[in-house]
C-alpha cells in the first residue's frame, strides 16, 4: 500500500482514517487493535516464495514479466511478520482483465486497489499467508523495492537499524497493520538515502 506522506509514528498524527483505508480495500476493513508479532528469520521462507512464484507463473504465463521475493522475509537474518511479500510485474497493472481473472482462477484474492498510487494492486494467497504486490512495467517502485531488499542483504548496520525500529514499532498497539507500515516510512527513507548515495558516482 502507498506510504503515508510523513511516515507517522504511533501518535496518531498523519494516520489514515478507517474511511480512507476502506476506500482502498476490496471487502471489509477489519481493525487490528493490537501489537504485531515478529518471527525470527525462517530459512523456509524462500521455499514458500518459490512455490508461490511457480503457481503465479503457471497462472499468468508471459503476462508475469517478473516475480521477486521482497520485504523482510526476503532478507536472511531479519525478523519479520511471517507474511511472504511478492513483487509481480505485469505490462499494465491498471489493465485488470489481463491478469485478475487468471489469478482469481488460481484462488488469489484481490484485497487492495490503489489507482491513485502507481496503480498498485495487492492480492492474498490461496493458502500461504502472502502479500502479492502488482505493479506495471517501468514503475519506479519496482526498483525501489528491489534496491531496499538488496541493500539490507549486504549492509548489516542498516539491517540492524531497521530491525530495531521494527521491534519497537511492532510492540505498540495499532488500529490497522497499515498504520504500522506507514510508521516505518521514515527509517526506510533514511536507509534508501544511504543506498542511493552509494550508487551515485563519486
Amino acid at each position: 500500500m502507498s506510504p503515508a506522506p510523513d511516515g507517522p509514528a504511533d501518535t496518531g498524527a498523519g494516520r489514515r482514517s478507517d474511511e480512507e483505508l476502506q476506500e482502498l480495500f476490496v471487502g471489509d476493513l477489519v481493525p487490528h487493535n493490537a501489537p504485531l508479532t515478529l518471527a525470527e528469520y525462517d530459512p523456509g521462507w524462500p521455499r514458500l516464495f518459490a512455490r508461490e512464484a511457480r503457481r503465479i507463473r503457471s497462472a499468468l504465463g508471459g503476462t508475469a514479466l517478473r516475480i521477486e521475493h521482497v520485504g523482510s522475509t526476503s532478507v536472511p537474518g531479519l525478523a519479520a511478520k511471517p507474511i511472504i511479500d511478492i513483487l509481480l510485474v505485469v505490462p499494465d497493472s491498471a489493465d485488470e482483465p489481463s491478469y485478475l481473472p487468471a489469478l482469481e482462477s488460481a484462488r488469489y484474492r484481490l484485497r487492495i486497489r490503489e489507482p491513485g498510487w502507481l496503480e498498485h494492486r495487492l492480492f492474498k494467497g490461496p493458502d500461504t499467508d502472502i502479500n502479492l504486490h502488482v505493479f506495471g512495467a517501468g514503475t519506479a517502485e519496482i526498483d525501489r523495492m528491489l534496491r531496499f531488499r538488496d541493500w539490507l542483504r549486504v549492509t548489516g548496520t542498516d539491517r540492524d537499524l531497521y530491525l530495531r525500529v521494527k521491534r519497537d514499532l511492532a510492540g505498540r498497539t495499532w488500529r490497522h497493520v497499515q498504520h504500522y507500515a506507514d510508521a516505518k516510512t521514515a527509517v526506510i527513507q533514511e536507509i534508501m538515502d544511504r543506498a542511493d548515495a552509494e550508487r551515485r558516482p563519486q
